[in-house]
C-alpha cells in the first residue's frame, strides 16, 4: 500500500519536532550518500510517529528519494510479511519487466512466493527448489534484501513500516535480516511503533534488542508537544491567536499528544466553539478527558447510519472495501452507502487508500479501536460471521487466496457458524504460510484448526481422516522450522500421526512426502525416524525415483544418527544409482554430501574427501543448499585430518566466499568460522585464530568446537586466565539440561591437553567422566568415540597408566597419519602411549611418522610438540646418537615455539635442553624478529599486492592482514609501504 504523499501545501499542519527532524534528516543524508540507516520512531498512541515519518517522506521526495510505505494491522487475517508486501507490490506495479529482472536477478522466483504479481511482469519464472526450512527462508530474505539494495542503487529508497508493534514474527525476522545488510546501501528504513504496548515478551522487544547491536540503528522516542507548539497549531489550523493564559489553560486539559490535540480542535470546530471568544475563556469549555472520549463525541455528531457502517467497517479491519460494505449493507442502496461513506470522509474519520479503487482506511488506529470497544461480544460474533460470508461472496472463486482473512473472521464467529469453515480456511492459510516460509504464522493456523476439531496438537493417536492428517503434517512442518533440540521429537510425533493415516489409507504420495520431510539434520537423532523411513520404503517400488529420494535421507540418518555405517553405505549407494539413472543431479549431490558426512563420522577420511569432492562437482551452482554447505564442510574437515593444509585452505576459501555472500546466514558463517579457527590454530596463526573464534562465538556463543579450540589457543600461548574463562563456558555447555555430545567430546580432550601443556593435572576426573559418559551412550558415531578415546589416551599418558595406554594404543593404531582436531596427530599420540608403556623403540618409529606428517602438512605447533616429545623420548633412551638427535629436535622445537609465542612449550623445551646440558639455540629465523606469517605478509606487500589480495592469498581476513602490517612496521622501522618494500627487497633470503 502506498501511503498518501503529504505536502506542505496540502493543509496538513506540522509543528515542532525540530530536533527530531534534524536527526532524521541526518539519517536521510547518510542513506542517500550510501550509508544505509534504520530509524525507529517510538512513542505512545497519537504522539505523531506516522506524521513525523510523513514529514520526512516529503523532504525525501524533494531530494529525489523514492518513498514506499507498509503498514501492520492489529487484527489477524493479513497474510505473512504484509508490511513488506505492500511496498514491494507498489514498486512492482510501476516498474518495467526489464528493470525488475535486473534488480531481482535470480531471487525473483523467491520473491514471487509472497508477491505473486511479479509473475505478471516476469512470466518465465520457475518454481524455487524445495529446501530445508531454515535455508528456504534465508533465500527469501536474501532475495528481498538484494532486490531492495539493487533498486536503491539506481534511486535512493525510503521505506516506512508503520505500526510495527502489530507486525507478524516473520516480518520482524526479515527486518532483522535487512538491518544487517543496510550498511553500504542507499536505503533509509523507518519503523514506527508504540513503546507503551511492549512488554519483555513482546516479539518486537526481542527484535529491537537485536537491532540495537547494528551500527545502522537509531531510535527516536517522540514526546508530547509543548505549550507554545499548541498555540502555533491552533493559529495554523483556525487562524485564532490565543493569549498565553488561554493557551496554558487549554494545554492543561489536552497536554501535548498531537492526535488528541487535533481531535479536540476538530470537535470544538464542529460544535461551533472554535472562536476567539470561546477559546479566550478556555476554562469554561467542556474538554474531553481522553482520546477515546473525544473520538466518541465526534462520532456522536455523525448520523446513526454512518455510525452503523463505521462499526461494521471497524470489525472488517483498519482497511476495508466499499464492495464488501455494499454486500453487508443489504438494506441500503449503493448511492445511500456512498453518502454515508462521504460523511465519514468529510469528518476525517476515514480516508481513501491512494492508488486503490473503492478502498478506505481509518485515518488513525485509535478511531477503529474506539469503535470496536463499543461493540458487544455477541454483536462481534454476528458481524464476523456476516463479514466472512460477505468475503466469500466478494472473492468468489478466489476465496482460497484470501484464506488467512477468512480464517480470522470464521474463528471469531465459530460459536455461530461452527468449526468447518474455520478449519478449512485455517488449513489453507497454514499451507500458504509454509509456502511463504512464515513458519510462526503457519504454526498458529494449524494449531487453531486442530483445537477446533478437538485434536490435541501434542497427542500421539493417529489421524482419523485426511483433513486431520493434513493438519498434523502441516503442524509438524511448522514445528520443525521453529523448534530446536528435544522439541523436534514432538514435531516428529505429529508427522508420524499423519504418516500413519496416509499409509493406512493408501495415499502413497502423501506418505512419502511426510516420510522424506527433513524433520531434523541427519546427525541429530530423533527416535523413530529411521523406522518410519524404512516403512515408507516398503510403499514404493524398490528402484523408483521416490525410493531414491527416501534412500538418500535414510542413508544419512542411518550413518549419522543411528551409527550404522554398513546400512548407510548400502542405502546411499542405491540412492546414487537411482539419481544417476533419473538424471537427478540435485539428488545425487545431496546423497554424496550425506555420504561425505557419514564417511567422516566413521573415520574413513579419504573416502570422506572423495565423496565431498564428487558432491562439489555435482553442485548446481546454488550456494544456498544445505548439501553444498555439508560437502564443503566435510571436504575441509577431511583434508585437515589427512594433513592437506593447502587443499583445506583452498576449499575453506570457497566456504569463506559463500559465507561472505550469505553473511547473514548463521549456519554458513558459523561452520566457516569454526573451520577457519581450527585451520589457523593448526598452522600457528593465533591472531587469525582469535579473530575467527571471536566472530564465531558471537554467532554461536556455546559452540563446543569453538570454545574448545579457543581454550587450547589461550593455553598454548600462555594466556591461562583467558583459557580458564573459555573452559568454564565449555563446561557450562556440557552441563546443560540437554547435554551436547560435542561438549563431552571437546571436554574429554581439552582438559588432558591443558595438563600436557601446563604440567598441572587439574580437572582430569571431569575429562574422564565426560569421555565415559559419552562412550556409554547407545548411539555414538565413531568420530566422537575416537575423540573421546584420544582424550582418555592423553589421560593415560598424563597419569603414566601403562595398562590403559596399551588399551588405547591398540584402538588408535588404525588412525595413523591423521590429525585429531587441533590436539595431536595420532602418530604423536601413539608415540606418547608407547613411551608410557616403556617401549621407547616403537615410540621412535611413531614420532618419526609424526614428524613426516607435520612437516608435510605444515602444522607447525604440532611439529613443535612432536619435536619436544620425540626429543624427550630419545633423551630417555639416552644413546649417544639419541642425545645428538634430541638436541637437534629440541632446537627446532625451541625455534618454532618461540617464533609462534608458545610460551609454555618454550619453557618446557628450555628446561629439557638444560637437563641435557645443551646450550641455548639461536631462535631468530626471520629479520627483525618477524614471525613466519608476518614475513609472508611482507613479501606479498613488497610485490605490490593489496591488503585484499594478501588476505585472499593467505586465506586471512582483511582485519588480520591490517593487524599484521601494523605489527610489522615498528619491527622493521618502516613508516609506509615503500619503506617496507625496500626492507623486504634487502632480505629476500631470510632463513638462516
Amino acid at each position: 500500500m502506498v501511503e498518501p504523499r503529504p505536502t506542505r501545501e496540502s493543509g496538513r499542519i506540522f509543528v515542532g519536532r525540530r530536533q527530531e527532524m534534524a536527526e532524521l534528516t541526518a539519517a536521510l543524508d547518510d542513506a542517500t550518500s550510501g550509508q544505509g540507516r534504520l530509524v525507529m520512531l517510538a512513542g505512545e498512541p497519537g504522539i505523531g510517529k506516522t506524521r513525523t515519518a510523513q514529514e520526512l517522506a516529503v523532504l525525501a521526495e524533494e531530494r529525489g528519494v523514492q518513498v514506499l510505505w507498509g503498514r501492520c494491522y492489529e487484527e489477524e487475517g493479513a497474510p505473512p510479511y504484509w508490511p513488506w508486501i505492500q511496498p514491494l507490490r507498489a514498486y512492482i506495479q510501476q516498474a518495467g519487466a526489464e528493470q525488475l529482472s535486473v534488480e531481482m536477478g535470480h531471487g525473483a522466483a523467491e520473491i514471487a512466493e509472497i508477491v505473486p504479481s511479479i509473475r505478471g511482469k516476469l512470466t518465465d519464472l520457475e518454481t524455487p527448489p524445495a529446501l530445508e526450512p531454515e535455508m528456504a527462508r534465508f533465500r527469501l530474505f536474501d532475495s528481498i534484501t538484494t532486490f531492495l539494495k539493487n533498486a536503491a542503487s539506481n534511486q535512493p529508497f525510503m521505506l516506512v513500516l508503520d505500526d510495527l508493534h502489530w507486525a507478524d514474527r516473520s516480518s520482524l525476522l526479515l527486518l532483522e535480516f535487512l538491518a544487517r545488510e543496510l550498511g553500504e546501501s542507499r536505503l533509509l528504513l523507518v519503523g514506527c511503533y508504540r513503546d507503551t504496548d511492549l512488554s519483555r515478551q513482546h516479539p518486537l522487544a526481542e527484535t529491537l534488542a537485536h537491532l540495537s547491536r547494528e551500527p545502522v540503528f537509531r531510535r527516536q522516542v517522540l514526546r508530547g508537544l509543548g505549550q507554545d507548539e499548541l498555540g502555533q497549531f491552533v493559529e495554523s489550523t483556525t487562524g485564532v491567536q490565543l493569549s498565553k493564559e488561554s493557551t496554558g489553560t487549554l494545554y492543561a486539559h489536552i497536554e501535548g499528544n498531537p492526535f488528541f490535540m487535533t481531535e479536540v480542535i476538530r470537535l470544538l470546530s464542529e460544535s461551533g466553539e472554535l472562536t476567539a471568544g470561546h477559546l479566550g475563556n478556555a476554562g469554561g469549555l467542556r474538554i474531553p478527558e481522553g482520546v477515546r472520549e473525544v473520538i466518541g463525541q465526534r462520532l456522536n455528531n455523525l448520523s446513526a447510519q454512518c455510525n452503523a457502517v463505521l462499526t461494521t467497517a471497524s470489525i472488517i479491519g483498519r482497511e476495508f472495501d466499499f464492495r464488501l460494505l455494499d454486500i453487508l449493507s443489504s438494506e441500503t442502496s449503493e448511492d445511500q452507502l456512498l453518502e454515508v461513506v462521504n460523511e465519514a470522509v468529510t469528518s476525517h474519520l476515514i480516508e481513501d487508500v491512494p492508488g486503490q479503487m473503492d478502498r478506505y482506511q481509518f485515518s488513525h488506529a485509535l478511531i477503529q479501536q474506539t469503535l470496536i470497544e463499543e461493540v458487544s461480544t455477541s454483536q462481534k460474533v454476528r458481524l464476523h460471521a456476516r463479514i466472512g460470508e460477505g468475503l466469500e461472496e466478494l472473492y468468489a472463486d478466489e476465496a482460497e487466496s484470501h484464506a488467512a482473512e477468512l480464517a480470522h473472521h470464521f474463528a471469531e464467529a465459530q460459536t455461530s457458524t461452527g468449526p468447518d469453515k474455520l478449519v478449512r480456511y485455517s488449513l489453507l492459510a497454514g499451507e500458504q504460510a509454509l509456502a511463504a516460509y512464515a513458519y510462526e504464522d503457519a504454526l498458529a493456523h494449524f494449531e487453531r484448526a486442530l483445537v477446533a476439531r478437538d485434536i490435541t496438537p501434542s497427542g500421539t493417536e493417529a489421524a482419523s481422516d485426511e483433513e486431520a492428517a493434513d493438519l498434523l503434517f502441516g503442524l509438524a512442518r511448522a514445528q520443525c522450522a521453529t523448534a530446536t533440540g528435544v522439541q523436534l521429537v514432538e514435531s516428529f510425533t505429529n508427522l508420524s500421526r499423519a504418516f500413519a493415516y496416509y499409509a493406512g489409507a493408501g495415499n502413497v504420495a502423501r506418505a512419502v512426502a511426510s516420510a522424506e520431510f527433513p524433520i531434523a539434520s541427519p546427525t541429530y537423532r530423533v527416535p523413530g525416524v529411521a523406522e518410519l523411513m524404512a516403512r515408507a520404503l516398503t510403499l514404493v517400488p524398490t528402484d523408483s525415483h521416490e525410493a531414491g529420494r527416501l534412500l538418500s535421507r535414510y542413508g544419512g540418518v542411518l550413518g549419522s544418527a543411528e551409527c550404522d555405517y554398513e546400512g548407510a553405505q548400502e542405502a546411499l549407494g542405491q540412492a546414487i544409482s537411482i539419481a544417476r539413472r533419473e538424471g537427478d543431479i540435485p539428488l545425487e549431490a545431496q546423497t554424496l554430501s550425506y555420504a561425505a558426512a557419514v564417511s567422516g563420522q566413521n573415520l574413513h577420511w579419504q573416502e570422506c574427501v572423495d565423496n565431498g569432492l564428487r558432491a562439489i562437482e555435482q553442485a548446481t551452482g546454488d550456494e544456498n543448499t544445505i548439501s553444498d554447505l555439508v560437502s564443503h564442510f566435510w571436504t575441509v574437515m577431511g583434508l585437515l585430518r589427512l594433513g592437506d593444509l593447502d587443499g583445506a585452505r583452498l576449499h575453506a576459501s570457497v566456504m569463506r566466499d559463500m559465507a561472505e555472500k550469505r553473511s547473514t546466514h548463521r549456519r554458513f558463517a558459523s561452520n566457516h568460522l569454526m573451520l577457519m579457527t581450527t585451520l589457523s590454530c593448526l598452522e600457528g596463526d593465533w591472531i587469525g585464530g582469535r579473530e575467527y573464534s571471536d566472530r564465531g562465538l558471537e554467532i554461536s556463543p556455546l559452540s563446543p568446537h569453538l570454545l574448545g579450540t579457543r581454550v587450547l589457543l589461550e593455553y598454548e600461548t600462555g594466556q591461562t586466565a583467558q583459557g580458564e574463562v573459555y573452559l568454564e563456558r565449555l563446561l557450562q555447555t556440557m552441563h546443560q539440561a540437554k547435554p551436547d555430545q560435542r561438549a563431552h567430546v571437546r571436554t574429554s580432550m581439552v582438559i588432558p591437553a591443558i595438563a600436557r601443556i601446563t604440567g598441572v593435572s587439574g580437572r582430569l576426573e571431569i575429562a574422564e567422566a565426560a569421555a565415559e559418559a559419552l562412550l556409554s551412550e547407545q548411539f555414538v558415531n565413531l568420530g566422537f568415540a575416537m575423540s573421546a578415546k584420544a582424550g582418555l589416551a592423553l589421560l593415560a599418558v598424563q597419569k603414566g597408566d601403562q595398562t590403559a595406554a596399551e588399551e588405547h594404543y591398540d584402538y588408535l593404531l588404525g588412525q595413523r597419519t591423521t590429525m585429531i582436531w587441533a590436539v595431536s596427530s595420532v602418530d604423536r599420540l601413539l608415540g606418547l602411549l608407547s613411551q608410557t608403556m616403556n617401549n621407547l623403540d616403537r615410540a621412535v618409529a611413531h614420532f618419526e611418522d609424526a614428524l613426516n606428517f607435520c612437516r608435510k602438512a605444515g602444522y607447525r605447533p604440532e611439529l613443535a610438540w612432536t619435536c619436544h616429545d620425540y626429543g624427550a623420548n630419545l633423551a630417555q633412551r639416552n644413546g649417544f646418537e639419541d642425545r645428538i638427535k634430541a638436541s637437534s629436535l629440541l632446537d627446532e622445537s625451541l625455534t618454532i615455539s618461540a617464533e609462534l609465542g608458545m610460551r609454555p612449550l618454550t619453557e618446557k623445551v628450555t628446561a629439557l635442553r638444560e637437563s641435557l646440558g645443551v646450550q641455548r639455540a639461536r631462535i631468530m629465523k626471520y629479520p627483525s624478529n618477524m614471525t613466519e606469517r608476518q614475513w609472508e605478509v611482507l613479501r606479498l606487500l613488497a610485490v605490490g599486492k593489496t591488503n585484499r589480495e594478501i588476505a585472499q592469498a593467505l586465506v586471512l581476513s582483511g582485519r588480520t592482514v591490517q593487524r599484521h602490517i601494523a605489527d610489522i612496521y615498528p619491527k622493521i622501522g618502516a613508516r609506509n609501504r615503500s619503506e617496507a618494500t625496500a626492507f623486504a627487497m634487502r632480505h629476500m633470503d631470510p632463513v638462516k
